[in-house]
């Protein structure tokens, strides 16, 4: 096994994303089974078409290029 599969529910709201990391699973098919599960729940009834799969490889580097931090 050379992934995972992040269970993310993405909901844009006034020019910005709200974006909730639901979970991280072993399979595709475990990570859809849980948004079977979820669909129902309130906030995500409302909103059912915000939920996104996406496969993230194990091992690798995956934020290399360092941060900058915002002063006022």
């Amino acid at each position: 096994m050379n992934d995972v599969h992040l269970l993310w529910y993405i909901r844009g709201v006034d020019d910005a994303d709200d974006e909730l990391l639901i979970g991280v699973y072993r399979t595709e098919t475990d990570a859809r089974a849980a948004i079977e599960r979820l669909r129902g729940k309130p906030g995500f009834s409302t909103f059912p078409d915000g939920f996104q799969v996406r496969p993230y490889e194990l091992n690798r580097d995956h934020w290399i290029d360092g941060f900058v931090v915002a002063t006022d």
